[in-house]
């Protein structure tokens, strides 16, 4: 049985084979598969476990605990504290310009490339660009780090040698 301690300011609730988690921020939810995995909450744990099945299925039990206790601490942690990737713009020659518009991000003048690439936002996930950084933020890990792989995979140089043409936005070291 693993346990995951909620903070304080957090809730739970548990509704079939989906846990909601409420917090100052706002509200994450998890379905899970029931057949395999028993979830309680009491007070301010949430108690996850396998549930009782044949030699079978152990294995897949024990992957899917693991992986859901992962999860809802990742969600109970997101609704308390945003998490963030930070990217940066970089460019050689032509001057990049990141634009976001509601659902998308735009990245315009890559390589000196006419049309503008787009990288979809994912969820209710937030970004903000300014001048060459771009700040992707959300309370839910899954949906911000999608955000940030799609704008990654939106800036992949084709057709060109990477090692010359090293134009992209990239993840920011700070």
């Amino acid at each position: 049985m693993t346990e995951i301690t909620l903070a304080q300011g957090v809730s739970a609730t548990l509704s079939g084979d989906k846990v909601t988690i409420k917090g100052p921020l706002g509200t994450n939810e998890k379905q899970f598969n029931d057949a395999l995995l028993k979830v309680e909450i009491k007070g301010s744990k949430i108690l996850v476990e396998p549930s009782p099945v044949n030699k079978k299925f152990l294995k897949k039990a024990a992957t899917a605990e693991l992986s859901l206790v992962k999860e809802l601490s990742n969600d109970a942690n997101g609704v308390v504290k945003y998490f963030e990737v930070n990217m940066e713009a970089v460019y050689a020659h032509f001057p990049m310009t990141i634009e976001v518009k509601p659902g998308f991000i735009n990245i315009k003048n890559m390589l000196g490339e006419r049309a503008a690439r787009v990288a979809p936002i994912v969820g209710a996930t937030k970004v903000e660009a300014k001048e060459k950084k771009l700040r992707i933020y959300g309370i839910k890990l899954e949906d911000v780090t999608q955000t940030a792989a799609n704008v990654r995979k939106a800036c992949k140089v084709k057709h060109k040698d990477e090692r010359v043409f090293q134009d992209g936005v990239y993840y920011a070291i700070e």
